[in-house]
């Protein structure tokens, strides 16, 4: 599927997941923004996430945008797996939620994009991104994606190294700003729709 919006059943409530790694020791690792824009999300919908039963996951289940038919029910979840088993969890929240697939948002940090630059997209590979991998073998790649660049490792760094590591502190100083417009993008995509949300976001 290419990056076009996707007539889904109206009145069907939408899912949002940020990817990351649970604890606290990778809280602020570059892995983990998905995580920080679910937190944000959180904040802005003024709800606390909770243990969603058997899903291994924390949610909250909300509304967004204006009243009336752009009004959009949602439920903002984080896995609690690990990054490489996300897609359980997903798929579990998608089942109980009855989310069509294309009503999934996957925020996640994305190495092939510049630190702060935006993507957004529905369907496509995971480009070795181990959070979607597993969610693509769960159940298929048409869920739309924010990307959120975080840029390659410098020098000889590997990947795994650069991506467990937080950010650096040029880069935090940029980080509030970064998360709070990937913010605004996940909430266009879901109540304006993908194609009016790309020509915001993706700069």
């Amino acid at each position: 599927m290419g990056d076009t919006d996707v007539t889904t059943e109206p009145g069907a409530p939408w899912l949002i997941v940020g990817l990351g790694n649970p604890g606290p020791e990778y809280a602020r690792n570059r892995h983990n923004v998905g995580f920080m824009v679910a937190d944000l999300l959180a904040e802005r919908i003024g709800g606390k996430f909770k243990r969603a039963g058997k899903a291994q996951a924390q949610v909250i289940e909300s509304r967004i945008g204006p009243p009336g038919p752009a009004n959009r029910r949602v439920i903002l979840a984080k896995p609690m797996s690990y990054m490489n088993l996300s897609g359980g969890p997903v798929t579990a929240l998608r089942d109980f939620y009855k989310v069509p697939t294309a009503n999934i948002v996957a925020v996640h940090d994305e190495l092939d994009i510049d630190y702060g630059v935006l993507r957004l997209k529905l369907g496509g590979g995971d480009n070795g991104h181990n959070g979607l991998k597993s969610m693509t073998k769960s159940m298929g790649p048409d869920y739309h994606r924010v990307r959120f660049g975080i840029g390659r490792p410098p020098g000889r760094m590997q990947v795994a190294d650069f991506v467990l590591k937080d950010f650096s502190a040029a880069e935090r100083k940029e980080l509030d700003y970064f998360v709070d417009r990937a913010s605004d993008a996940v909430e266009a995509l879901v109540i304006e729709g993908l194609e009016r949300a790309q020509s915001t976001y993706n700069s």
